[in-house]
């Protein structure tokens, strides 16, 4: 009704697909491994009651009144300190802290701050969905890297970057989910990531690093962050309370070179002036209270045993030919079809058979690879996820 009113910047918006397509799945019969949510079993209920009722007592006038819009000074402190001895980064302040609406205002912040239309972005092959919705009313062009069980082949972007120098191109940005990718399950090793860095101070190119899933390692040891090895302050660290405490609350944070806060949040306040006091106050506790380290293991458990059952079911069912990802932790692995098999076409049948997953393609900024798609084993129950994947299989041998 309104198409001739609406700002070129709002005709170039777009749905996300995965948002479409999970439209679909609401069905109460339909088994999703669709989405990106936590388990509501990893809730720490109890905590946040506690929480709120000694929070309200001690803070309540403060937690209710409006905020600053870099966060609550004692909160940002809070995460200095968690920042420094969980994770050892180094030279981080209050004023390197941001307090967010999610991790997914930090990625539309950095876009707004940082990306003109045309501006070059570098991301993985395939990316995480969200940053292409984030970065889209700015129209970037991507540079795609693709990953392998150790997460992007940084060999690969060395000789990209070299080929885009000779062509005068200079990226804005490198893209990257370290840790648990979303939505290939895999984690960049750690020599993967020295040389990653090692490349950005070399082009002089920013790097956002999104770490949503950090404290979800079911195996293996722990790989440093790339913000931990950044010498320059050219590494932007995007954390989250989405998947440790509750992703309704909508707690994250930006840590980066105070110059780099600073024009966020001139950003920040015009969208939201800032992220609700009261609930910063809450994870504030949720960290200080000992509540973190209490809970996490808690979350581990449940999100190790989903794993270990859709691996185990992926190996009794699917048939020869298909390959998938085994991630030591996060929410979500990746699955790779025979070449030919169009995974939209799979997802047709895939709902006639009652069970639902996201194609690969959406991962894609230019939706250039058909015969992938990625399964969430966080959010479904055992016994959904064994029924599942017996469902999703035969719907498999039935497209071959």
């Amino acid at each position: 009704m309104w198409d001739e009113e609406f700002s070129a910047l709002a005709k170039h918006l777009k749905a996300s697909e995965i948002r479409e397509l999970l439209k679909v799945t609401q069905e109460p019969d339909i088994i999703s491994l669709a989405g990106g949510l936590p388990s509501p079993q990893a809730f720490p209920v109890d905590i946040i009651k506690n929480i709120v009722s000694y929070m309200m007592d001690k803070y309540g006038d403060k937690m209710l009144q409006y905020g600053s819009t870099e966060g609550v000074n004692s909160f940002r402190d809070t995460l200095v300190d968690f920042l420094t001895s969980r994770y050892k980064f180094k030279n981080i302040e209050r004023d390197n802290i941001l307090v967010t609406t999610g991790s997914q205002q930090g990625l539309y912040l950095s876009a707004k701050i940082f990306i003109d239309p045309g501006d070059t972005v570098i991301v993985e092959a395939p990316t995480y969905v969200g940053v292409l919705t984030a970065f889209q009313s700015y129209n970037p062009k991507y540079e795609q890297i693709e990953m392998d069980n150790d997460g992007m082949k940084v060999d690969m972007l060395e000789e990209r970057l070299r080929e885009l120098k000779r062509e005068n191109v200079k990226p804005k940005l490198i893209y990257t989910i370290p840790t648990f990718q979303n939505p290939a399950g895999v984690t960049l090793s750690e020599d993967r990531r020295k040389h990653l860095l090692e490349l950005a101070e070399e082009y002089d190119i920013l790097v956002i690093e999104d770490a949503p899933y950090e404290e979800l390692r079911f195996s293996g040891e722990p790989v440093p962050q790339i913000k931990r090895m950044d010498k320059d302050d050219r590494v932007i660290y995007l954390g989250t309370f989405s998947k440790t405490l509750s992703p309704g609350m909508r707690i994250a944070y930006m840590v980066a070179h105070k110059d780099i806060i600073q024009k966020a949040v001139l950003a920040k306040q015009g969208v939201d002036l800032c992220t609700t006091p009261f609930l910063q106050y809450v994870a504030q506790e949720y960290l200080k209270g000992g509540y973190f380290d209490e809970h996490i293991p808690k979350i581990i458990k449940i999100y190790k045993e989903k794993r270990d059952v859709m691996l185990d079911a992926l190996e009794d069912y699917f048939p020869e030919g298909v390959s998938w990802t085994k991630p030591d932790g996060g929410m979500f692995l990746w699955v790779t079809l025979p070449e030919g098999m169009d995974a939209q076409k799979l997802f047709n049948r895939a709902i006639k058979n009652k069970v639902a997953f996201v194609i690969g393609a959406a991962f894609f900024p230019y939706r250039d690879h058909k015969n992938t798609l990625r399964l969430n084993f966080t959010y479904p129950s055992i016994e959904d996820i064994q029924e599942g994947i017996k469902r999703l299989a035969n719907a498999i041998k039935e497209e071959m």
